[in-house]
């Protein structure tokens, strides 16, 4: 089973268990990636909005950043990467687009992954592949279509 670990840096209310994120995150991570390592970082506006504007040059914090790994030639790890979810900004887009909290979390955590595993929805195509995927899991883990 993939060894996820958890950092909770938000005292924002409301932010599932441990147990959930790691459920979430061994989903999308599938058989394939079952030994993978990776952190899931939760924080609030103030550090959000810092990592999006360093990594990204954007000056807001957004849902979730992903981090995949990158490794020198030749290093063989099982890490895939870090994920940072904005506790505040998860909560304020499930409210705001009539989605249970909990289905609005594990969809990110599941969005997240597939972009450290190397999905993305730049162009158009990849996009359509990266949604298929995300509907998948989270069919599979009860969750409705989350772009329904």
């Amino acid at each position: 089973m993939s060894n996820v670990t958890m950092q909770i840096a938000s005292e924002h209310g409301s932010i599932p268990g441990a147990a959930d994120f790691r459920r979430w995150a061994a989903a999308a991570l599938g058989e394939a990636h079952a030994e993978a390592e990776m952190t899931i970082r939760v924080v609030d506006e103030a550090e959000g909005r810092a990592l999006n504007r360093d990594y990204r040059g954007r000056d807001y914090a957004t849902n979730v950043l992903s981090f995949p790994v990158e490794l020198p030639a030749g290093v063989e790890l099982p890490l895939v990467g870090d994920l940072v979810i904005c506790a505040p900004v998860v909560t304020r887009e499930a409210a705001e687009q009539g989605k249970a909290p909990e289905a609005h979390w594990a969809h990110l955590v599941v969005h997240g992954v597939l972009h450290l595993l190397g999905y993305d929805h730049i162009r158009e195509d990849e996009g359509v592949v990266m949604e298929a995927r995300e509907r998948e899991i989270l069919a599979g883990l009860g969750y409705p279509d989350p772009y329904a």
